[in-house]
């Protein structure tokens, strides 16, 4: 089964489909080793991992698919892939679909902000495309996608209520399948409900701040198909490699050190050096002999 289909079906028998973000191919790992049901691939993340720079779609379209297609060629369970603003217009966003869909990808998100985007959760105020111009995008997405349980999911940065209700009305007439709207419009249970009941479509949460605060694991199943901690795993890692190396640069020693680190051995298991050795003698027949002393 496809991808894409094993989404689809996941969403009929969940209801809710649970992700966490991740930035590279082994923090997926992680995700879906920890028993997440799917992967969910951050721009934030990966522009901070990849290029140490802010989330203000620096990076292209092409580092961003190089990093999701190795995300998803290492992982089984389904990708969905943070695609900012489809970096250009609507015709771009046409090659951003066939490019990820060829990936792997389980579903696509696309923003409405102007490109180059800025990140809500950090920049004071957004530009916003019209609502005509992000609804063109959206049937352009739809248009291009070659496998019809490709999930489309429409977010708008929006910041009043009426107006995210008014964007999420029009998106989904152009065919998107989710909606997304970002923490900072919504302040309320109330109003998401609101959202998810005029938008007919379930919502796409990102749990960032107050979502992660205040709401319960039910009340966010009640209204969102996607559930996605975007960066509990960078931000842990972020947290523990600084005090780590931190005191390491001071001591010049492991021992003690503030985080406990992975023991080798578990990691050349998790990382599959096992099944590498394994097919290595299965497959490759001639054998070298004992190294030698450099004469």
């Amino acid at each position: 089964m496809k991808t894409t289909a094993r989404m689809r079906q996941m969403l009929r028998e969940k209801g809710t489909v649970w992700a966490a973000g991740a930035y590279d191919a082994l923090s997926a790992k992680f995700i879906e080793e920890a028993g997440f049901d799917a992967v969910m691939t951050s721009g934030f993340g990966v522009s901070a991992s990849h290029l140490g720079e802010p989330d203000v779609e620096i990076y292209t379209m092409t580092e961003n698919l190089t990093v999701v297609r190795n995300a998803t060629n290492a992982v089984k369970i389904p990708m969905i892939a943070d695609c900012d603003t489809g970096y250009g217009n609507a015709i771009n966003v046409m090659r951003t679909v066939r490019e990820f869909e060829a990936a792997g990808v389980a579903a696509v998100i696309f923003e409405d902000q102007e490109a180059p985007k800025r990140c809500p959760a950090v920049a004071t105020s957004v530009e916003i495309l019209p609502v005509e111009e992000g609804a063109g995008k959206i049937r352009a997405a739809v248009r291009a996608r070659r496998d019809k349980d490709l999930i489309i999911v429409a977010r708008t940065d929006a910041l009043t209520e009426d107006e995210a209700i008014q964007r999420a009305k029009a998106y989904v007439a152009a065919g998107a399948d989710l909606i997304q709207p970002i923490s900072r419009c919504f302040k309320t249970f109330a109003g998401l409900k609101r959202l998810r009941e005029a938008c007919g479509v379930p919502l796409s949460l990102q749990i960032l701040g107050w979502l992660e605060k205040d709401l319960t694991p039910a009340q966010i199943k009640e209204v969102a198909a996607f559930a996605v901690f975007p960066l509990v795993p960078l931000m842990s890692v972020a947290e523990a490699m600084r005090r780590n190396l931190k005191q390491l640069a001071q001591t010049k020693t492991t021992a003690g050190l503030p985080q406990p680190v992975m023991e080798m051995s578990a990691f050349k298991e998790f990382i599959g050096f096992p099944q590498v050795e394994t097919l290595q003698t299965e497959f490759l027949t001639r054998r070298m002999g004992p190294l030698k002393a450099a004469e």
